[in-house]
Parts: structure tokens; sequence; C-alpha cells
């Protein structure tokens, strides 16, 4: 036995020198556990290998990434570069250009003034053999939806920031809402070629004020005019940038006066990577040497697990440092496969169900962006599942339809290159979709939404109308477009005043629309004060009886309705309930649709101010008929009036929207702040410490909101910033609700 056990013991010995030449080779069990675990994967890995590489491969070589940027920190004139390096534009036109050209990407007027966005959504580049998708993300928290959209899409993003100006306010906006939509980001330090750039104060910078924990991959040979080129950390080498546009690359070795700096840096960086990285961390304790590869490989895991930012440097206008970045962007950012999806069971109460993100599901896409063009809409589809093709049939879940994928493409800037199928990672444009913007497609087996389909209610109007009558047509056309791009846009009319109505999400937002109707549509508009939109509801049980009896010679009208009203239970999701508990046929069946219609009728305009009623339940009990003088009409009638007869006893009360409002103020404008809040009798239900800001959360009703972004500026001296969220409709004091209705009487009379 013992000889037996000490030959099975030569035998591991024997193997564990086979897998492990070096003298550190772990104990024999150790050993036999590895190479069983080999063995036991291999016939899985070559299953997977026969299966997989048709799709595998492309998807690894796809990268769907957004830039971001406060204004003026060289966004758009980075794109422009990143364009024409991969052969997609063939000459340079800078931004505020005297050739007046200008960018690519500078389209709209709107644009130019406000801050540029990308004029198409996704424009399509190769870097590599990679398929890059530079996508469009807008930053404003006015368009929540539009925001969330267009950060759904990104698998990875670039933040600018100028080596001059350093972290801005928004630069602040937009990392936030990376974070909150989990983005992995690297950043890009631009301007080094600008009087007063320090890179390191900008790194500095992001570690306090965006909390980030970053690190430098590159660091700059020569600042401002003395600007020549970039050392590589992770690599060890010099970069140069040659010919008349930066397009040639140099590699050449460091610089003899910059190889102790640069070794400082790379341990700076190796250690910052250590410190969120167990593989690398282990062989930096070991005091082992790192190879290029592992770290990049590394920096990769940790960026992609958003523990980590890698920062690189350049100046786009001075064509230094692009293509180092582009290929960071390859290195470091995660592929469709990477990244985890979450789809919206609408057939099981909107549960969360992780898409496994590969061609071989169901087809699950999204549509993200809407595009006017001469021949019609063009619809932006990033696909999360399965394969999308040409001339197949495809569900749109938010409307029930079945359309047909009549031509499919891909965009390069503004021609479109027509392909035959696409499948999950990819983004690509669709011609004839009649859809909205935000609504998913399925090939119908499943009923998965991307966003959820509460789409949050607007909670402010404007009144607005075209000055010229001539320009009606332009008019309405441009505001059906707006409300199938932007879902919490509505277009109403007022029944009193015959006027257009449109509500949004706040002031910014409708401001934007005006102003775009103006530049796109060639309409001056003429804009009313805002409006709050309140809402009413009743607070106890009444009765009703009511006889509506009309005679006026040959058939009369008869009708009566007998039963109760009272306020829906408390988290309920229903607005209005109607329900039938009459015995026998006291009221025939074919009557109680147009009584329930009725009551509908009526409960959207409440006798307080003439605001739709709420979280109501309205029961029928008994009735009366008449076999000749019943009808529709006279039983609608009667409800109608039963309605109003019994609306004042139910003890009803006004409700107002209230906003979540999140204020970054410093620390020193805090009790000021806050008791301006006070003021407008805001609730504050939070206050956290930031670095050197407050942030505080407050439940303010809107109607008190009314131009605080002027307020606050002139509060904090323009350093404070805030974002706004409706967070529901709760009931006003009774001096308020005295106040509406008092204001609402003099219309009425």
């Amino acid at each position: 036995m013992a000889g037996s056990r000490s030959s099975t013991t030569r035998l591991l010995y024997t193997l564990r020198s086979s897998i492990y030449p070096s003298s550190r080779s772990p104990s024999p069990i150790t050993a036999l556990l590895h190479l069983h675990r080999h063995y036991a994967a291999a016939p899985a890995v070559r299953a997977k290998d026969d299966k997989e590489p048709w799709w595998k491969e492309s998807m690894e070589k796809v990268r769907n990434i957004g830039i971001s940027a406060h204004i003026d920190s060289g966004k758009t004139t980075l794109t422009e570069r990143v364009l024409f390096y991969t052969g997609r534009i063939h000459e340079i036109h800078e931004v505020r250009g005297k050739d007046g050209v200008g960018a690519k990407m500078d389209s709209m007027e709107l644009e130019r003034e406000k801050g540029i966005t990308i004029q198409s959504a996704a424009t399509y580049c190769t870097w590599k053999d990679y398929q890059v998708n530079i996508i469009d993300t807008p930053g404003h928290v006015d368009f929540t939806i539009e925001v969330e959209r267009a950060l759904r899409v990104l698998d990875g993003a670039i933040l600018v920031l100028c080596s001059v100006g350093g972290v801005q306010s928004q630069s602040i906006t937009v990392d936030r809402q990376m974070k909150r939509y989990e983005v992995p980001r690297v950043a890009f330090i631009n301007k080094l070629d600008r009087m007063g750039a320090d890179p390191w104060k900008v790194l500095n910078q992001a570690r306090k004020k965006l909390r980030h924990h970053s690190a430098a991959v590159q660091m700059p040979i020569g600042l401002e005019e003395d600007f020549q080129g970039l050392v590589d950390l992770v690599q060890l080498k010099a970069y140069y940038f040659h010919g008349s546009s930066g397009e040639k690359v140099v590699t050449e070795e460091i610089p003899a006066d910059l190889q102790a700096m640069a070794a400082e840096k790379r341990r700076e960086l190796i250690e910052a990577v250590s410190d969120v990285d167990d593989q690398l961390a282990e062989v930096f304790l070991n005091d082992e040497p790192i190879s290029a590869a592992d770290l990049e490989a590394a920096i990769r895991r940790a960026t992609i697990a958003r523990k980590f930012i890698p920062v690189f440097m350049g100046s786009a206008f001075k064509n230094k440092g692009v293509q180092p970045l582009l290929d960071g962007v390859l290195c470091y950012l995660p592929n469709p496969l990477e990244v985890d999806n979450f789809a919206l069971d609408q057939s099981n109460k909107e549960e969360k169900v992780k898409l496994s993100g590969t061609p071989a599901g169901h087809m699950v896409a999204l549509a993200f962006k809407l595009e006017e063009r001469p021949f019609g809409q063009l619809t932006y589809l990033r696909i999360y599942e399965g394969i999308l093709r040409k001339g197949e049939f495809i569900t749109n879940i938010n409307t029930g339809k079945k359309i047909k994928v009549s031509k499919l493409g891909r965009m390069h800037s503004d021609s479109m290159e027509d392909i035959q199928e696409a499948h999950a990672g990819q983004i690509v444009a669709v011609f004839g979709l009649d859809c909205a913007s935000g609504d998913t497609f399925t090939d119908g087996s499943v009923k998965y939404t991307m966003t959820s389909m509460n789409v949050p209610e607007p909670v402010v109007s404007l009144a607005v109308s075209p000055v010229s009558k001539d320009s009606g047509k332009q008019f309405s056309k441009a505001l059906n477009r707006f409300q199938r791009e932007d879902p919490t846009f509505r277009v109403g009319l007022d029944p009193e005043s015959g006027q257009t109505i449109i509500s949004g999400m706040g002031e910014l937002h409708l401001e934007v629309y005006v102003e775009r109707i103006k530049r796109e549509y060639k309409v001056d508009a003429t804009v009313g004060k805002p409006r709050v939109n309140f809402r009413e509801t009743i607070t106890q049980r009444a009765e009703f009886d009511y006889l509506h009896k009309k005679q006026s010679g040959g058939q009369g009208q008869y009708g009566r309705v007998v039963g109760y009203m009272e306020p829906m239970p408390a988290g309920s999701d229903k607005k209005f309930e109607f329900e039938n508990m009459i015995i026998g046929q006291a009221i025939p069946s074919n009557f109680i649709p147009h009584i329930e219609k009725g009551f509908r009728e009526a409960a959207n305009s409440g006798s307080l101010i003439g605001f739709p009623v709420e979280n109501i339940r309205v029961v029928m009990t008994d009735g009366a008929s008449h076999a000749v003088d019943s009808s529709e009409l006279a039983f609608r009638l009667a409800s109608i009036y039963a309605f109003r007869q019994c609306y004042a006893k139910c003890k009803p009360v006004i409700l107002e929207p209230v906003m979540l409002v999140e204020l970054k103020v410093p620390t020193e404008f805090q009790g000021t702040v806050a008791g301006d809040l006070n003021r407008r009798k805001g609730i504050i239900v939070g206050n956290d410490q930031d670095g050197d800001d407050s942030v505080i959360n407050a439940l303010v009703p809107l109607n008190n909101m009314f131009g605080y972004s002027t307020a606050l500026r002139s509060m904090t001296q323009g350093k404070g910033e805030f974002t706004m969220e409706y967070k529901e409709h709760s009931p006003v004091s009774s001096d308020v609700q005295t106040q509406l209705i008092n204001a609402h009487k003099p219309k009425t009379e």
C-alpha cells in the first residue's frame, strides 16, 4: 500500500514539474486539481469555439461610445479629428472656421448656440478593423427621457476635460449622469497647447471634485507652445505626430530627460490600478516585473468594472494624441458582450429581465432617435439581442403593431449604406418605421420593453399660438414631430379659449421646443404664462340618487341613477374605477356603458378649479328606466348631473405636483438656500456633504419653483446647481385651496 502511494506521489511530482517548470510551483494536490480543471474545461471550450466564432469575433470588435464634455472643452474638434483619422471625412474644418464650412457635426443652429450635440444619432467609423459608433449624448436633465435613452445605448464614454479650465460645472453634471447610468469611461485632457495648460492639476481636480479613482496612462512631452508629443506609460514609448494633419504617428524611445518622471508616473499608475484589481496587486506586492500586456489587461478589467478611469492627454486642435485615444477606446472600453442590459417584461408586471446580449436570443431593439428626412422618418435602432433581417416582420411592443423592415442600413453621416441583416450590439437605421422615440421592437415572441412604459405625467403647461395665420400648417407639423420624438411632451387644446396648450417636464423643456419651432420651422410663436397641472380628488364617501326627466312632446328623456362615490384605496394604480352592483334589471344592461361614459366625462373637470378628478371610485347600486323615454343620452346626462350633485358632498381637495429637488451648493450658502426653500413651502428630506459642497434634497410644490434657477444663481454667486423631477401630486393647504378657487371663479362667472 505504501509503495503504491509513493509511486502515485512520484507521478504527481513528475506531472507538476512538466506543467510548472519554475521553482515556485504549487503542491502536488493543487497541481492535480489544476490539471483536472484544465481537461474538464477543454471539451466545453472546444464546443464553445465550434458554435460561437461567427458572431463572437464581430461583437468583440464593436464599440458604442459617446463623447461628453463641458461646453468649449473641444468635444466637437475632437470628434472632427476622430472622423478624419478613421477615414470618414477627407478634410478637417474648424468649429468657427474661416472657410465658412464649419465642423461636420455642427448642423443645428440651436446646437451651435446652446452647446454642440453630434448631428446624427450614431456616426459609424472604423479604426484598426474595429467598428466604432459615436453616439449623440444630450446633456440636460429636463430631457430625462432622452438622456436616459442615449445613455442606454452607450457601452462606454470619453469624458473630455480642458487642461486650462479643468473640471467645470457641466463636466460634473455629465459625469453624474454617467455614474447614474453606470457607463464605464476614459478621460481625455484636451488643449495641452494652450497657455496655462496643466494636466496634473486637472487630474487632481477630477479625483477631488468628481471622486474619480484615476491615473494618467500618458504624459506630455513639453506643454503650451512646446507641446511635441506624448509618452505612453503602459508601453513605455514616445509618440510624435507628423504630417500636415498629424496623421503619421512616429514611435520612438522616451527622451532621456523624461525617463525618471515616466518611471515615477508609471509606478503611480500601477499603484492606482492595484488598489482595485486583485490580479495586478498580487504581482505588484511580490515585486515582480509588470509587463505592458499585464498592465493593459488590468486597466481594462478595472475600467469595465467602473472602478478606475484611465486618463489620456493631447490637443485635438493641434492634431496630437487623438490616435492613441482611439487605441485606448479599443483597449479599455467594453464591447457589447461585456455590458449587462436589462429589459422589462410587460407580460409580468414590468419585471426586470437580464438580456443575453448575443445574436442567439430573441430579437430585441430600441428606437432611440428619430430623424425627419425628405423621404420620411429615419429611425435609429440599437439591437440588444438577436438578429434583425431586412424583409422580416417585427412587433412594436408599445403599440402592438407588426411592421415590415423594408430598408435596413448603416449610417455614414448623411448617406446610408444598405445591409441585409444586423445582430446584437450593432446600431442600424431603418426607413419607414412608424414609431415614437423610445419604442421597443421584438420578433413577437417576447413582450420586453427596454425603458419603462410608465412615462411621467407632464407638470408644466404653456399656451402657444403662431403669430401669423399662414404658418399654422408648419406649426402643427412641428408639434406632431416633437410629440413623436419625446413622450413627455404633450399637445392639447384649451376648450374655453381654443388655444393650443403644450405640456412638458419643466420650463426649460418647453422653452427649447418653442425655440426649435422658431429655428427649424421658421414659425414665430407667442407664448403665454407657464401653468401648473393641478388635479382634484375626493376625501370621503357620499351617496347619489338623481332622476333626469324631461318631457318635450314626442319621446322624452328618463333615467335614474342611484349609488355612491368614494376615494380609491391608498396605493391604487387606477385613477378612476366604475363598478356596477345593480341586482336584477332595474336598468337594462345596454345603458350601463353610457352611464360609465357620463361619469368619466364629468370626472374630466372638477367643480373646484376645473382640473381632472383622480382616485375616484363610482359604484352603481340601483336605478330606474322607462320603456319608451329611456335612452343612452338620458342616462349619460343623468350620470353627469349625479356626479356634480354628489361631488360637493365628498369634500373635494386640490392636488398639486410636488417636485423632488436636488441642490448642490457650496457649504457657505447652505443656510441661505435652506431658508429660501422653507419660504417656498419646501420640506428638506436629506442633507449630505460632498467635498466642499452641500447636497440638499427637498420636496417643493412646483407652483413655487418658477424662476428658481435665477434665484439660486443670485443666492450662490452662480455656483449652485439644481435638478428637479416629478415626485407626486399631493393635497394643497387650505389657504392655497381658497386662493386657487377664488382665482378660478372670475373666469367662470
